[in-house]
């Protein structure tokens, strides 16, 4: 029997500061150890000022996820030494007087398996460890402190994960879910990291930290579950420790005992009361919660006619979404729909395309409607997206620049179609025996008309005139 679990640090990147001071959430902007403060590095006598947003972000979250959320909260210190931890401390969040946390007994539902959500806590980020250095005799440690107390949301799952492809989707969920928030662009480098928790029957947990992403994340799972079921079968006990993924070597390496939650010594932090959460909280963040991606699709397929699995997609990403709700109205959403799924996120799939793309949602709204309009074929539409992705140039122009539009009727490319079959006398007489050639001639057809035929009234031509079905 396999159980994992995950342990998921979220930053809430969409804050303008951080969770106890002034400094800016926005750490990566800044040279190293440029972006603090007193408080953030604790300095003696420093007073810590809890962030209202921060408070209110993670209610949204814990909201999404289907917690329940106390009366009051709390914060503690979690103590412990790292070169990373300026205060030797912690402030984070601990069910030690009942539930003190930001959330509990949460779930979220894959393939009709419900994963359940332990607690969501609300803590500082430490700051960050830079290695340099070509070999471990030459390796030098380096300490950046400028996410030194970044706001951070920790979601703790139970151990419900059977296996990894679980925890692989259960990520990507998470990843839509709180995008559509907008309280984390999980996206940014560091902004959401998660470390596994594992065990086979009859052997300890084991927890795997440090692994760069989801993908490295379910490969580590993989390993740690081969290498506890080997022990366990050769009757070599598993040791309950902390290990870490070595991705150069694609296994999991030891790297201390696991700490248990005594060694930590949680106390209450007496520079922060106790934190009531009224009902007019609760009621405001439900007015500010957007639309959630599941009432979204259901929206697209049964008011708009979008296939399940094309509204599924739009969805369940935040930047795809925008783009569509902004665009569309009830003539065009089918459209403008098929080419931000069949076409834009070609051309846009990384982070750096889309900071680069000039495109706006009036470029979408117009060129969903010259295709409804028959003003542009679909291939020429296709060149026209790309134009405006690169350029941010307008449509008409792009058309009259490129020779784009005045979509061929049926006469002009009947015969277009009949200097091809003259010049591809070959591909003909191979029709009855090979079918698929017509897509061959088809292609043909479209290169000599620059794009500007419909593919579909250009098959159908073209089968009449073969003889063929």
């Amino acid at each position: 029997m396999i159980k994992i679990g995950l342990e998921i640090h979220c930053q809430l990147t969409n804050l303008a500061s951080k969770l106890f001071c002034s400094c800016k959430a926005n750490y990566r902007e800044f040279e190293s150890n440029t972006n603090i403060c007193p408080v953030c590095i604790g300095l003696p006598g420093s007073l810590p000022m809890l962030n209202r947003r921060a408070v209110e972000k993670a209610t949204m979250i814990s909201m999404a996820l289907n917690c329940k959320t106390p009366e009051k909260i709390a914060f503690f210190r979690k103590n412990y030494f790292y070169p990373d931890l300026p205060k030797n401390f912690q402030i984070t969040q601990y069910d030690v007087y009942g539930h003190t946390s930001i959330g509990h007994e949460g779930k979220i539902t894959i393939e009709g398996k419900e994963i359940r959500i332990r607690r969501i806590q609300i803590e500082e980020d430490p700051g960050r460890l830079i290695y340099e250095g070509s070999s471990e005799k030459t390796q030098i440690t380096l300490v950046d402190y400028n996410r030194a107390g970044t706001p951070l949301v920790e979601i703790v799952t139970e151990p419900d994960f059977e296996n990894p492809k679980q925890v692989r989707l259960f990520l990507n969920i998470l990843v839509d879910l709180l995008s559509n928030l907008g309280v984390s662009d999980p996206s940014l480098e560091g902004a959401l990291r998660a470390d596994g928790n594992v065990s086979v029957k009859g052997g300890n947990k084991v927890e795997i930290k440090n692994v760069a992403s989801f993908h490295d994340l379910e490969k580590a799972l993989h390993f740690e579950i081969t290498r506890q079921q080997s022990l366990v079968e050769r009757g070599i006990p598993v040791i309950s420790e902390t290990r870490q993924w070595d991705d150069k070597r694609k296994i999991t390496v030891s790297a201390r005992t696991k700490e248990e939650e005594q060694d930590y010594r949680y106390f209450l932090e007496g520079d922060i009361p106790w934190v009531k959460l009224s009902p007019e909280h609760f009621n405001q963040l439900k007015k500010e919660m957007p639309e959630s991606i599941a009432s979204k699709r259901d929206r697209y397929i049964t008011k708009y006619g979008i296939p399940e699995q094309v509204a599924e997609v739009l969805s369940s990403d935040k930047y795809y979404t925008d783009l569509f709700e902004q665009a569309h109205n009830e003539k065009n959403a089918k459209e403008i729909a098929n080419i931000i799924t069949t076409d834009l996120m070609g051309f846009v799939d990384t982070r750096e395309k889309r900071e680069k793309s000039k495109l706006t949602h009036h470029h979408l709204s117009d060129l969903a409607n010259a295709i409804i309009s028959n003003k542009i074929t679909r291939s020429s539409a296709k060149t026209a997206l790309l134009n405006m992705v690169q350029t941010g140039k307008p449509l008409a122009s792009i058309i009259t620049e490129q020779d784009l539009g005045n979509v061929l009727d049926e006469s002009k490319i009947s015969l277009i179609i009949n200097e091809v079959l003259q010049e591809e006398s070959n591909a003909v007489a191979e029709i009855k025996e090979k079918p698929e050639t017509v897509n061959y001639l088809v292609g043909k057809i479209m290169k000599k008309t620059k794009g500007k035929a419909d593919p579909a009234k250009t098959l159908d031509i073209l089968k009449k005139k073969l003889g063929v079905e």
